[in-house]
């Protein structure tokens, strides 16, 4: 049966409950449209294709719809049709990323001060906001600090680290998620089954996962393979198509990385290059594949029963140390990087796999051989034993290649005084300073946040990038796990906040106790407004 449109556009939600995924902010606006507590600026962030402009066009529906302001637009009026269609005069939509200059945004925003033409409210729709100029974002300011009644703004973002602090204190923020492969394949095969396209599960799978997330992307592969396969959509059509590699490759080769068999590592890519597979594709999903290896480690219900490999992803979850994993990770993540600089993919390849089976973690044995007892150590709050960063790392003892050179470092560091030296910017930093650190033991760094900004924990995007700065700082791969709780410790945020006031209090102590203010104050009759009054940076 023939798809008459793209499938990414023909399937495009047009209401709330046609949404795949991201229901907290589907709940958090539905509570707002029937309580009618609107905010006049919304920003939503997270990665393509998860349903920020989608949203924005059922949320502008609903504030227009002529049933009224409703969480569930009717379809069918001229509002909402000509909203659906990219027609609404009042939906004015900016893509950012052509329209970064102050001259575009001084163009729209003179018009947000005139009423709507037809609909309930003006709506500026502003994609990729993050490219506007430092001047686009000052002139936008100025309106969202005083919004006409009539105006709603909905900032849509890939990158909210880069857009000013002062927009952001002035957004409703939502971060949307990247959706699981489970909820992807369960809405294809939904799809598939109302085109009346036959499919192996299988394929529809691999599709969910080389989508990473993106419902869109998942739709445009799946448009893709429809075009590439005859009548059924089927798990080796697909390989081919994305060039996946057969994951038997990747179980063998851990298999043989368990025995320690460097022979057998080069025998099954010789195999590989015979079948011309592409290694950095091999890379790819073989970090892929040590990921769902530690998520079997550490949350085993994250691994659903239908997973098609779920017995051996369990085996080789009991038969490597979970060190061993999240070191074999972090090598396969910087070979796949440095693949275009080796002599070419083979040796890149291979180098990679000898590099797992040179380095261990010192002192690791098979997860076989430990010992069941789990032993922790003390939490020493903000002041903990952890490893030092590079120009401090010290080899303590080097021996043989036939035995693992074995590294031993630690010192004492305050949180606060850590997170200077950290690069990281915007919500990354932001989550931080509501931290304490807990402890850092074996690679895994836990934080502490304060409960009441647990709301943080929703962004998948600053926990990755604060961990990406902690193993740049360590120069070595770092779990960052953050859990909200109540610890004794400041906060550097605290700290911050604390230092603030102080010398806050000390500039108006300053000013109310000089003698040319008292004398002011006395002949003149003037008043200290202490508001007005601010310390010298």
């Amino acid at each position: 049966m023939s798809v008459t449109s793209v499938l990414a556009r023909k399937w495009r939600p047009k209401t709330f409950a046609q949404l795949v995924g991201q229901q907290h902010v589907v709940q958090a606006l539905s509570n707002a449209l029937i309580q009618n507590r609107l905010h006049h600026a919304y920003l939503f962030t997270g990665t393509r294709g998860v349903g920020k402009t989608t949203i924005a066009r059922i949320f502008a529906k609903s504030l227009n719809c002529a049933i009224g302001i409703t969480a569930t637009p009717c379809g069918i009026c001229n509002a909402c049709t000509e909203i659906d269609s990219g027609r609404f005069v009042d939906l004015i939509e900016l893509d950012a990323a052509s329209n970064t200059g102050i001259d575009n945004m001084r163009d729209v925003l003179d018009n947000a001060q005139y009423m709507p033409t037809l609909g309930r409210y003006k709506v500026y729709l502003i994609d990729e906001v993050h490219m506007l100029s430092k001047a686009a974002f000052n002139s936008m300011l100025k309106t969202l600090e005083e919004p006409p009644a009539h105006v709603k703004f909905i900032l849509a973002t890939t990158d909210p680290q880069k857009i000013p602090v002062t927009v952001l204190s002035r957004c409703l923020q939502f971060n949307l998620k990247q959706l699981p492969p489970a909820l992807i394949v369960t809405h294809l095969e939904y799809i598939l089954g109302q085109e009346g396209i036959t499919f192996d599960i299988a394929a529809l799978t691999l599709l969910a996962r080389a989508a990473q997330g993106s419902m869109r992307d998942a739709l445009s592969l799946l448009d893709q393979a429809i075009a590439y396969s005859d009548s059924r959509i089927e798990e080796s059509t697909v390989c081919n198509m994305l060039g996946s590699i057969d994951q038997s490759y990747l179980y063998d080769l851990l298999q043989t990385l368990l025995l320690r068999d460097g022979a057998g590592l080069l025998r099954i890519a010789d195999e590989m290059q015979s079948r011309s597979l592409a290694f950095d594709v091999a890379l790819q999903d073989l970090a892929t594949l040590l990921h769902r290896i530690a998520l079997a480690q550490t949350v085993p219900e994250a691994i659903t029963e239908d997973e098609p490999e779920r017995v051996r992803l369990l085996e080789l979850a009991k038969s490597f140390n979970a060190e061993e994993i999240q070191l074999y990770y972090q090598i396969a993540i910087h070979g796949r990087n440095e693949i275009d600089l080796a002599p070419d993919e083979y040796a890149g390849f291979t180098m990679t796999l000898l590099r797992m089976l040179a380095f261990r973690p010192a002192g690791a044995k098979a997860a076989s051989e430990q010992p069941t007892t789990e032993v922790s150590e003390p939490s020493t709050a903000n002041a903990t034993s952890i490893p030092a960063p590079k120009q401090q790392l010290q080899t303590i003892e080097t021996i043989s290649q036939s035995v693992n050179p074995i590294v031993t470092t630690s010192m004492v560091i305050d949180w606060g005084t850590l997170l200077t030296q950290l690069k990281v910017q915007g919500m990354a930093r932001e989550l931080a300073k509501h931290c304490t650190l807990e402890n850092f033991v074996d690679g895994r760094l836990t934080l502490i946040l304060a409960p009441q900004h647990k709301h943080l924990l929703t962004n998948k995007m600053a926990q990755d990038k604060l961990q990406t700065a902690l193993a740049d700082h360590f120069v070595q791969p770092v779990r960052l796990v953050v859990m909200p709780g109540e610890n004794n410790m400041p906060t550097p945020a605290a700290v911050e906040q604390k230092l603030k006031q102080t010398l806050q209090q000390q500039a108006v102590e300053g000013i109310t106790q000089d003698p040319f203010v008292r004398e002011a104050q006395t002949q003149l009759d003037a008043q200290i407004l202490e508001e007005t009054i601010k310390p010298i940076q």
